[in-house]
């Protein structure tokens, strides 16, 4: 028999079509009793992600048809469980990926999708490390595998995925440069980077003064025609790391034709015989064998976590909102006026 007695009823966003951030819509309904494995969840953080902000304009690779609640992932306490989920469960707080879903006050997850979150760590502070502290880490020590004493190229060091990036490597013993807008330049350098505004003309030459040599790896979420710019940039053994088309977000057309064409060229370069090499980090590679990516996801999050606890990572909370506000969240966190993550609190 199901536990479920603490919530009947969840709030949720609701992003209804192509609209702009004020068309976003909320309501109110019953949640279904969790099944078995699964749990229902009460949102304490969720946030704003670069995801969410794509979805909007129906640019997201593989997002579902519309109507339907934003939100990538979660942190939160567990209120009810249903058949075959531990009780103990119930008032122990957990983080979880969710890709839609997180814009609710409440909702319902399977128990193996949650990750625990450190008593000693904020719920809003941990949100900003879920899929942006997988994200970073899996690129950097996973995909690609840079060593102590490397240098590395971040661009956008000031957002989620590329603040956390500059902090995971400089714990790592690598040397970032990172891009960032001039108003930024000084959080950039606290994180331990050394900052170059990406709006100036000259910006791979002034990476290229810094790294006469080349370096490492180069983590590129924009995509587009500086593509091939971050690709020039690396050394022999170097990696080009793309897990973004930012470059594309207010383009017309098909949402997958930007991520294929970059998918095009990486694969074209990787395969040059010239010692350097090409990926596209897909967050979701490898869930076909779902117990394998959940465990690989559980391992790279709890290790983000831990360091987040120890105060080896610092997290970059640009501002909280609650989740009937979610539109001014996404407005803030589009305007790219901001250090860090935008996040959503229950």
């Amino acid at each position: 028999m199901s536990t479920y007695t603490v919530t009947t009823s969840a709030t949720e966003v609701v992003l209804p079509a192509k609209v702009e951030v004020d068309g976003l819509q909320v309501r109110v309904r019953d949640l279904p009793a969790p099944a078995d494995g699964q749990v229902v969840l009460r949102m304490d953080a969720t946030g704003v992600s670069f995801a969410e902000q794509q979805m909007r304009r129906g640019k997201y690779y593989d997002q579902p048809a519309f109507p339907f609640v934003p939100g990538y992932d979660v942190v939160g306490t567990v209120t009810g469980v249903g058949p075959g989920v531990d009780v103990m469960l119930i008032g122990r707080r957990f983080a979880a990926v969710t890709k839609i879903g997180g814009w609710a006050s409440s909702l319902v997850l399977d128990a193996a999708d949650l990750v625990p979150v450190p008593d000693g760590v904020d719920s809003a502070e941990a949100e900003t490390l879920v899929v942006n502290g997988i994200t970073a880490w899996q690129m950097l020590h996973r995909t690609a595998g840079v060593a102590s004493g490397g240098t590395i190229v971040v661009l956008g060091a000031n957002g989620g995925v590329g603040s956390t990036l500059v902090q995971l490597a400089r714990h790592a013993g690598i040397k970032v440069i990172g891009t960032a807008a001039l108003r930024h330049h000084d959080s950039v350098r606290e994180l331990g980077a050394i900052p170059v505004d990406y709006r100036t003309p000259d910006l791979y030459g002034q990476i290229r003064k810094l790294a006469p040599n080349g370096v490492d790896a180069v983590f590129d979420h924009v995509g587009g025609a500086g593509l091939k710019e971050s690709w020039g940039l690396l050394r022999r053994g170097g990696t080009l790391v793309s897990y973004g088309t930012a470059a594309t977000k207010d383009e017309d057309g098909n949402s997958r034709l930007p991520v294929l064409k970059s998918f095009g060229r990486l694969l074209m370069w990787h395969l040059l015989p010239n010692g350097r090499s090409a990926k596209f980090y897909n967050f979701w590679a490898g869930k076909r064998s779902l117990a394998t990516f959940r465990a690989r996801l559980a391992e790279d999050l709890t290790q983000v976590l831990r360091l987040l606890d120890e105060g080896v990572l610092t997290a970059q909370i640009a501002a909280k909102f609650p989740l009937a506000q979610a539109g001014s969240a996404m407005a803030l966190a589009e305007s790219r006026t901001v250090l860090g993550k935008v996040v959503i609190v229950g």
